[in-house]
């Protein structure tokens, strides 16, 4: 599976931006969809995932209640709706995907390249 994120960008605090996540290949809706994130010195971090079927989401409690994670089976494609933007949500957004059930970086197999999101003050 290749895995290309795009919809990275500037945006002022309080503000909203949509990512995506475009999977080749096949078997996109057999894959555990996640987004993790990461700034300079800092270890990446666990910020959404969603299950194979789209019906079962877990989140940050960082991010919970203003970013949404969803998939599109049909389109392969994730995505990860950020509204209420805070300057410490600034990081590169890395989207990957699982063939179990984790929420650990180091347990998906497959890495897009990331975007960089950069919300300011």
């Amino acid at each position: 599976v290749q895995l290309q994120a795009s919809g990275g960008g500037l945006v002022q605090a309080g503000g909203s931006l949509r990512l995506s996540c475009a999977a080749s290949g096949r078997a996109f809706s057999s894959y555990r969809m996640g987004w993790f994130r990461q700034t300079p010195g800092k270890e990446r971090e666990f910020v959404a995932s969603v299950s194979v079927s789209g019906g079962s989401t877990e989140y940050a409690d960082s991010v919970k209640g203003r970013f949404t994670i969803s998939r599109d089976n049909g389109k392969n494609t994730v995505y990860l709706q950020m509204n209420s933007l805070k300057p410490e949500d600034t990081a590169v957004y890395y989207c990957a995907a699982a063939n179990t059930y984790t929420n650990i970086g180091r347990g998906y197999d497959y890495w897009g390249q990331g975007t960089l999101v950069t919300v300011s003050s």
